[in-house]
């Protein structure tokens, strides 16, 4: 991998790390209301308001409030909520792990279905299962996602009780390690099986014009006229596509866990995105901030390992006009 451009893309990441910092900073402070209502009662005495602003450090000019809003988030220091009145790095510790299985399994789920599905429409052009899995992937992928969730919502959960219909645990929680954990898996089933529904079109789409094209190509001519299996075929067929793949998979967590915020919301569960709601509604800057914040580095890092991957995956990647 050459060094000069792994530097540039570096520095470019970090650039645009700062200037989520920066716009994190001014475009709360921004915002309508005021955060100070939401910590100091309006009966506290001057001096309790004085102690808390103090506290919060909403007593110090503007600088020096943005340097130390720096220092707290390049230190995973974040400062108390607002609200909650409890360390944010302690919120989203306790709420990251339902965010995580959330978008772990829909992505696992919803990548290996539509890779699947796309090379099955590949090898089987014009016939009635390359239709089915285009038209399939083109309804699913059509519709909004709050819609879909609200469909199954209704459907799984209220009409026929399969599914819990909200939360992350069932309240009181059941004791026991194993049903702890398949009441938990009960209740992550359906935004699961959503998210996967949703995002699995996209892939068999994306795939099958990939692989369409790769079976076109002329090793795979050559490898079929000399008489190689099929599977073979296939796979080196999809061994040329990978480096594609890897991108798309790395660019789209992003998208996904911004996507968790709505998931999150309908069905009710502890997670990050609804953590991250209630702060902005609630003009929690510490919570609001920190949440941006993670969800920035995660955009930056994958952007960064898409670029990198992709230069081992292909070694035919061209870096500022040398070869890998």
């Amino acid at each position: 991998m050459n060094a000069g451009w792994f530097a540039k893309r570096l520095l470019s990441s970090l650039f645009v790390l700062a200037a989520v910092i920066a716009l994190n900073f001014i475009l709360f402070r921004m915002m309508p209301g005021d955060a100070v209502s939401t910590i100091i009662d309006p009966s506290f005495s001057p001096e309790a308001k004085e102690n808390l602003r103090a506290i919060y450090g909403l007593d110090r000019p503007l600088a020096e409030q943005f340097m130390i809003y720096v220092k707290r988030m390049l230190t995973f220091s974040f400062g108390l909520s607002f609200i909650s009145r409890k360390p944010v790095w302690e919120e989203l510790l306790s709420r990251l792990p339902a965010t995580l299985a959330l978008t772990s399994a829909s992505m696992a789920l919803s990548a290996a279905f539509g890779i699947w599905l796309g090379i099955k429409a590949a090898l089987c052009r014009g016939r009635l299962a390359e239709k089915i899995v285009l038209g399939a992937s083109a309804v699913t992928a059509s519709f909004p996602g709050f819609f879909v969730q609200l469909v199954l919502l209704m459907l799984f959960a209220r009409a026929l009780p399969i599914f819990p219909l909200r939360g992350t645990l069932s309240a009181p929680p059941p004791s026991g390690t194993m049903n702890l954990f398949f009441d938990y898996v009960r209740h992550m089933a359906l935004p699961v099986i959503s998210l996967s529904l949703i995002g699995f079109g996209g892939w068999a789409l994306y795939v099958r014009n990939l692989m369409v094209r790769a079976l076109g190509e002329d090793f795979a001519l050559m490898a079929r006229a000399r008489g190689l299996p099929r599977g073979r075929v296939v796979w080196h067929a999809f061994r040329t596509i990978l480096p594609p793949i890897i991108t798309i998979f790395l660019m789209s967590v992003p998208g996904l866990v911004s996507g968790a915020v709505i998931t999150e919301s309908v069905f009710s569960l502890h997670g990050v995105g609804t953590f991250l709601l209630e702060a902005v509604s609630g003009h929690d800057y510490p919570a609001a901030g920190a949440a941006f914040y993670l969800l920035a580095l995660i955009t930056v890092f994958c952007n960064l390992a898409a670029d990198v991957s992709y230069g081992f995956a292909d070694p035919r990647v061209r870096i500022e006009g040398k070869k890998e």
